[in-house]
């Protein structure tokens, strides 16, 4: 006899069932499981046995056999202990084994039988959604489960409160969903920025129009604290982008206090991270920091200290807003749609074109030093900005404009383009002019004649690629929107976008 539980496999962002089966046979006592697990699967037996000696029952002396099929995708990770708890427990007739034919199950056990938070409970409670499924899972993962919809959900605490409830004798309540307290914090304000106007004006843009922006500037300019007011004049998450990127979080067991995130993520690695840790990947496959990033902010700071490797693998998921890692078995695929905001020295002391402070190899220590961003890397950065050093009189002046007033500039553009996108009947994930491609560029960034030919003009002394040509009017379609400007671009708008393209030392 064999009894049967539901629960699923990852694969990226995608959810495969798994069906976990259970049989116990006579022969001699053995606890076997087979269908491909990896440790942490293998050793669950151990953990099952603790767990049910907790509850005072021991495993019957036959032959156990757990199969996880399908047999040939490989299972991964501790959310198999409670399925094959449970399906053990219907198999020696504990529990009714019709209790869990309509249910997805994840969870790992402890040795005193508590049900331990696992990840991707967000994602397994989508797909149970989808097929009109219960989902059991831990009670530290239950708000997270519930803003999967209107699906039936089980939070227990431990191994006994469930058994319980399956049983009768106890009822549990559905679990309330729950947001997360520990969302990214909105940085310091834009007011407390001295000085940097063009880069403050450059940040807006930025925010405005979702591209990317890289700043150049000497030591203590004020690159990083620029990128960190970033947050502060974004909108916040709408529900659709929440629930995405809590659903990456939640993948990489990284969702805080098992609540959805509603702020977007700005993530800010040091430039020692590793390929994996950027893109994904690593023996057992996760999201790596442009898809934590998701809708939201990368930063990247000392820019060319990150490995050429680790810049030259952003290329395509800049462009195509995701990432695909792939293996010999198996391809895995992350969302990656995020602002991409860069900072980097001129040089490698920091002060090229200081006579004062520039060291003795200028400027060939800043061309060797600006060497290491590719052109093709470059081309996908919208916005280049310069940083100069702030002075003396800009520390003394009073505070700037406010972020929230900023902020309201920025999210009366984004609506502009929301509608605007929504009017052309655009894919549902293209709603900000960095995501336009060149199909929907031509409906939105008509240029009058004086614009056309400046920009013709710049793209031939300039030598710029047909993406630089987008890109550019991508940026001076944000800039008429932040100006309320019609539908027709004008030299003005040109003439700004093209400011930004700054071309490094040669």
């Amino acid at each position: 006899m064999v009894a049967r539980v539901n629960t699923v496999a990852f694969q990226g962002v995608d959810v495969r069932p798994v069906d976990v089966q259970v049989q116990i046979s006579s022969g001699l006592p053995a606890f076997t499981i087979v269908g491909l697990p990896d440790k942490a699967v293998a050793e669950s037996k151990e953990r099952v046995r603790a767990a049910l000696h907790a509850l005072g029952m021991s495993l019957p002396p036959k032959r156990l056999t757990v199969n996880l099929a399908p047999a040939d995708v490989a299972k991964e990770g501790s959310h198999y202990d409670l399925p094959i708890a449970l399906g053990l427990l219907a198999a020696m007739g504990v529990i009714p084994k019709e209790e869990l034919e309509q249910s997805v199950v994840l969870g790992e056990l402890g040795l005193d039988s508590s049900i331990r938070a696992v990840a991707g409970i967000l994602p397994a409670a989508v797909h149970a959604g989808t097929n009109d499924n219960r989902l059991i899972c831990p009670q530290s993962c239950g708000g997270e489960a519930a803003w999967a919809g209107d699906i039936d959900i089980l939070a227990p605490r431990d191994l006994l409160q469930l058994i319980n409830h399956i049983k009768g004798s106890q009822v549990m309540g559905r679990p309330e969903a729950k947001i997360s307290d520990s969302s990214p914090v909105t940085g310091p304000d834009l007011a407390d920025v001295k000085g940097q106007e063009m880069a403050k004006r450059a940040l807006e843009i930025t925010a405005a129009g979702g591209h990317n922006l890289l700043m150049i500037g000497p030591p203590g300019s004020g690159k990083s604290m620029l990128a960190s007011c970033l947050p502060g004049i974004l909108p916040p998450l709408t529900p659709r982008e929440a629930l995405e990127v809590s659903m990456v979080h939640s993948l990489a067991g990284s969702l805080p206090d098992g609540g959805l995130i509603t702020k977007r993520p700005f993530r800010d690695p040091h430039h020692s991270a590793s390929q994996p840790a950027l893109i994904g990947g690593g023996h057992r496959v996760r999201p790596g920091e442009i898809s934590l990033a998701h809708n939201g902010v990368l930063f990247l700071d000392e820019l060319p200290e990150f490995s050429r490797g680790s810049l030259e693998s952003m290329r395509q998921p800049l462009e195509t807003g995701t990432a695909l890692i792939a293996r010999a078995n198996h391809h895995v695929q992350y969302p990656a749609r995020f602002q991409l905001i860069a900072a980097m020295n001129p040089c490698r002391c920091g002060h090229m074109g200081d006579g004062a402070l520039e060291c003795s190899k200028a400027p060939r220590c800043g061309s060797d030093y600006q060497s290491k961003i590719s052109g093709p890397m470059m081309d996908r950065i919208d916005i280049q900005v310069d940083v100069p050093p702030v002075l003396v009189s800009d520390l003394d002046a009073p505070r700037g404009e406010l972020s929230a007033d900023v902020a309201a500039r920025v999210l009366a553009a984004r609506n502009a383009q929301q509608e605007r996108f929504t009017a052309l009947g655009a894919p549902e994930n293209m709603t900000l002019n960095a995501h336009a491609d060149s199909k929907i560029l031509e409906e939105i960034a008509v240029m009058d004649a004086d614009a056309k030919a400046l920009l013709n003009k710049s793209m031939e002394s300039a030598k710029l690629s047909a993406r630089g040509y987008y890109r550019i009017l991508r940026v001076a379609r944000t800039i008429a929107d932040l100006n309320n400007a019609p539908k027709t671009l004008n030299k003005m708008h040109i003439a700004e976008a093209l400011g930004y393209r700054r071309v490094l030392a040669n």
